[in-house]
């Protein structure tokens, strides 16, 4: 698999990785013998890079991760995770150097590693992003080698340019697909002139790109796809990236309908076109299962899209999908 300079960590990554949030939790069952092989097939297909958080199932994906790691040793991987959504009250007062140390602890114990590969902020409040004592208290996480580097995950633009100006952010990890286009304008040119890394997430909209779904599909009680569709747990962006899961199935119909699948599914060109994208370093797809694993890390070796595909993708945003995301995010 192609790899490329994870930012300012300076490590070199699969272009495809692998997002292990529903391994933890929040997409419906998955038992650890299920995660294990969906970790080992993402592996045997190239994968190198895989992005956590502390709060997937209160530490069941970073467990399972830390398995891994102790199965494959010399692997070659990365793992990233996440650090504050487990404060308590959710507020900036609560990112204090002490209840990071301790989130930081956490990981390093449920992953079996004395020094995170890449820590970043978990969509904390937006003030957060501006704090220099948050800054302050990662910077002094990684001169005592409890960390390697610190990213941040958000949920806005602005959010990320925020974080880009800061000097040593080493990545951002933000939603981009075909259905969420706008980080295209201002974050990602910031991105790579400032050499910071672009972790692209939901990049399948939490499956709707995958053609799969109806108008009458239905989701567990269990997954984030039903109980957060109003945005009533978190961020509405996380779940089908935002767009009305109505409207979205319409335009991944019209999607398939003018699209060519004679280079790949909808979902490897969907990850393709995030690929394609100037100063993405790498695409977090999840999978419940060895098979979705192997797809989407063959997204890798499809050729670039044509500019016929990649017209098309922006004809249907701008006409179907941008009214209703465009100017949230």
């Amino acid at each position: 698999m192609e790899k490329r300079t994870l930012g300012r960590t300076g490590r070199s990554v699969g272009v495809v990785g692998l997002g292990a949030w529903q391994l933890g939790a929040d997409w419906g069952s998955v038992s650890t013998h299920d995660a294990l092989a969906t970790l080992h097939a993402a592996v045997e297909a190239g994968v190198t890079f895989i992005d956590t958080a502390d709060v997937y199932g209160d530490g069941r994906s970073e467990k399972v991760i830390g398995k891994l790691l102790k199965e494959l040793p010399d692997a070659g991987l990365t793992v990233a995770t996440k650090l504050g959504r487990r404060a308590e009250p959710f507020e900036p007062a609560t990112f204090t150097k002490d209840n990071m140390k301790a989130w930081v602890d956490r990981s390093r114990s449920n992953l079996g590693v004395d020094t995170l590969d890449l820590v970043q902020l978990h969509c904390p409040p937006t003030p957060v992003y501006s704090t220099d004592k948050v800054f302050d208290a990662l910077d002094s996480m990684v001169s005592k080698g409890r960390i390697a580097a610190y990213g941040v995950s958000v949920e806005t633009c602005a959010e990320a340019i925020t974080a880009i100006a800061r000097p040593n952010v080493a990545t951002v990890q933000i939603i981009l697909n075909p259905l969420r286009q706008k980080p295209l304008e201002q974050v990602l040119p910031a991105a790579e002139a400032a050499g910071v890394g672009i972790i692209a997430r939901v990049p399948l909209a939490s499956g709707l790109l995958s053609g799969r779904y109806t108008e009458d599909t239905t989701f567990a009680d269990d997954d984030h796809r039903t109980f957060n569709r109003s945005g009533e747990a978190f961020d509405v962006g996380e779940t089908f990236a935002g767009v009305p899961f109505r409207a979205g199935v319409r335009a991944v119909r019209r999607l398939q309908q003018e699209l060519s699948d004679d280079e790949g599914t909808l979902a490897q060109t969907a990850l393709r076109w995030i690929l394609d994208q100037p100063g993405v370093s790498t695409v977090i797809p999840g999978a419940r299962n060895p098979d979705q694993a192997r797809a989407n890390a063959a997204a890798a070796e499809l050729p670039e899209l044509s500019d016929d595909v990649r017209g098309v993708i922006r004809l249907i945003y701008d006409e179907d999908i941008r009214p209703l995301v465009h100017n949230r995010w």
